[in-house]
């Protein structure tokens, strides 16, 4: 899967303690997934939204690297420094948003891994794309932009399409694919889960609407 192994993530530490300047360099390969969904009003803010909140994150980081050194010290430094305005502020904001667009991508990757599907519609991907957005953002998002994914669902490409565009237009067998999203998911869902629970016990989640 050219787009998604070209740059590794790093292992989960078993302190579950990751490094920021290794995970900002794997995620920042992946925003170009969303120009593999089509639909550009929909999936383009999504790709800015995904590219912004890393160059934040990369911009409080380079401010002091030692201080910096992982994804939690992030967290702890900036609630210190923000008071009453964390975490709604700063890197502590950004990563929140971030983790919320790569796990839109790994629930649709892995749905797709998993053979969920259309069984009457096999090659659309609706129904992972739908399970992706209500898991991931569909409950962070008002009326309107609910309205405009719910929409975009239908204009998104056929599977077979999206697993060639991810293998940058190379044709190879779809079993091989999945294969490589399987590799994929199996590297890069431990470290989203972590940062999950990492927000969950910081009391830093928000549930506020976009």
């Amino acid at each position: 899967m050219a787009l998604l192994l070209e740059h590794e993530f790093k292992p989960l530490p078993a302190d579950k303690q990751i490094e920021t300047l290794p995970f900002l360099e794997a995620v920042a390969h992946l925003p170009p997934f969303f120009d593999c969904l089509g639909t550009p009003i929909v999936y383009s803010p999504v790709k800015a939204d995904l590219t912004g909140n890393i160059k934040k994150i990369r911009a409080v980081y380079d401010s002091n690297p030692a201080k910096f050194k992982t994804l939690q010290n992030i967290l702890e430094v900036e609630k210190e420094l923000h008071g009453s305005a964390w975490p709604k502020t700063g890197a502590t904001l950004a990563l929140m948003w971030l983790k919320r667009g790569l796990k839109f991508m790994l629930v649709l990757l892995q749905s797709i891994s998993d053979g969920e599907r259309d069984e009457e519609h096999p090659n659309l991907i609706r129904v992972n794309a739908m399970k992706a957005y209500e898991i991931s953002l569909k409950k962070y998002h008002g009326w309107m932009l609910q309205k405009l994914f719910t929409g975009s669902v239908y204009a998104l490409p056929y599977k077979s399409d999206l697993l060639k565009a991810l293998e940058k237009g190379r044709e190879v067998k779809e079993e091989e694919s999945i294969e490589k999203i399987h590799q994929f998911l199996t590297r890069v869902t431990p470290i989203l889960d972590a940062i999950y629970e990492m927000y969950t016990k910081m009391n830093a989640e928000l549930s506020y609407k976009a």
